[in-house]
């Protein structure tokens, strides 16, 4: 059995930067996340007069009730999706200020327009310098009254969760219905880290009330990243090993750690326990139909392994990792065309055949998931070649010597 200590969750960590921004006090996050878009959400906060003291495995963020100490400000986003559509949201609920978001071109592409149209809702002064609905951006805040809106986060969950934070910070709250929601498992990461900070949030079937109140600083221990451990959970079921991760269990708060479900359906042996996961290989894997609607993030590692199956794997409900870094979807498919392997895809869904993949070259598309889960099928394919290997720094610096190391235990060198 190989043991495998992850980084802290991007998704956790981003969301208790906000909270702790907004909470009264000082708040202590333990073992968050350093990667591109971790730092680019906390030199945001910088930017805008928050205090962040960043130490190896704590950082503390001196929170601001009342908003941003910076009259005004320009922030950049990096590719931070979480950064360019959270921070936002958090600046939208001051009293007075004047902030200009802009994100790298790769951001600049990304949709932002269900969000900063139910802020302008709101009756935010936001306006958009370029193509509507995208970065660069300019909030001029007056504060937020609240009331009810509706929302469309069938492209994002990102969406729904930068109202839901918001929330509280409005002068009447808000009420939220929403017609479409994908990846729902993130927006219970939100609701639980909202009560860690001391705030509720009712839900009634689709729509989410959020009353006016007040966030408590709080120490907060950000849990090993859920995406990420798909990679080394797929690495075992591949390669006929096992794999433990701490610190990811029963309690954990990420819907991706429900990827090993598919391995499990696939033949892999899956062991939950109440502060670690094990996935153990019992054999070839099993082709399936798979709706991965609540956790498209892994979606490419399911791609990556799919040719050594015994059978078709269709993964079904993934439109929208057509607007992510990249095109997921298709991104998947190129790539294992060019290793030989039929592929077909639709709309919202991708069909992989049985094959012996070849060493080719593959395309990142400056995609951190693409680069990590292709790591995972050059297990079985040596010689895999990336045009971007550094762009795992947005999640994941250290990926490739950790995953070499990893791969060495594998096989007891």
């Amino acid at each position: 059995m190989t043991l495998i200590d992850l980084p802290g969750s991007k998704s956790v960590t981003a969301r208790a930067l906000f909270l702790a921004a907004a909470a009264d006090g000082t708040t202590t996050l333990l073992r968050p996340l350093h990667s591109d878009d971790t730092e680019g959400f906390a030199e945001g906060l910088r930017s805008l007069g928050y205090r962040v003291t960043q130490e190896a495995d704590r950082w503390h963020i001196e929170g601001r009730p009342a908003g941003p100490a910076a009259p005004e400000a320009d922030v950049y986003c990096r590719d931070g999706a979480t950064t360019a559509r959270f921070l936002p949201a958090l600046v939208a609920a001051a009293a007075s200020g004047t902030y200009r978001f802009d994100a790298s071109a790769q951001m600049r592409r990304r949709p932002l327009a269900p969000l900063t149209r139910a802020l302008t809702g709101l009756g935010v002064d936001l306006r958009h310098e370029g193509a509507e609905g995208h970065h660069p951006l300019t909030v001029r805040a007056t504060g937020i009254t609240g009331g009810e809106l509706t929302l469309d986060a069938g492209e994002s969950s990102q969406y729904l969760t930068a109202l839901l934070m918001l929330g509280p910070l409005t002068a009447k709250g808000l009420r939220i219905k929403v017609t479409e929601l994908v990846s729902a498992p993130y927006v219970e990461i939100t609701l639980a880290m909202m009560r860690s900070f001391g705030v509720d949030v009712l839900r009634e079937g689709d729509t989410f009330t959020v009353l006016p109140g007040r966030y408590r600083a709080t120490s907060y221990a950000v849990e090993p990243d859920a995406s990420t451990a798909s990679y080394f959970f797929a690495a075992a079921a591949l390669t006929g090993r096992e794999v433990t991760v701490p610190g990811l269990g029963a309690g954990a708060l990420q819907g991706d750690l429900r990827f090993v479900d598919v391995l499990r359906a696939m033949g892999a042996e899956v062991a939950v326990g109440a502060d670690a996961t094990t996935v153990r290989s019992t054999g070839p894997l099993r082709g399936l139909t798979v709706n991965m609607r609540d956790i498209s993030d892994t979606m490419p590692t399911l791609a990556a392994i799919a040719p050594h199956a015994d059978g078709p794997v269709r993964i079904e409900d993934v439109a929208n990792t057509r607007v992510k870094e990249c095109d997921r979807l298709e991104a998947c498919a190129e790539n294992l065309r060019r290793m030989g392997i039929t592929v077909h895809t639709g709309p919202d869904w991708i069909e992989i055949h049985p094959g012996m993949p070849k060493p080719a070259g593959i395309a990142t598309h400056g995609d951190h998931r693409i680069a990590m889960s292709f790591a995972v099928a050059g297990l079985r394919t040596p010689g895999l070649t990336y045009d971007d290997p550094g762009c795992v720094r947005k999640t994941f610096p250290r990926f490739h010597e950790v995953f070499a190391d990893f791969a060495n235990a594998l096989e007891g060198r």
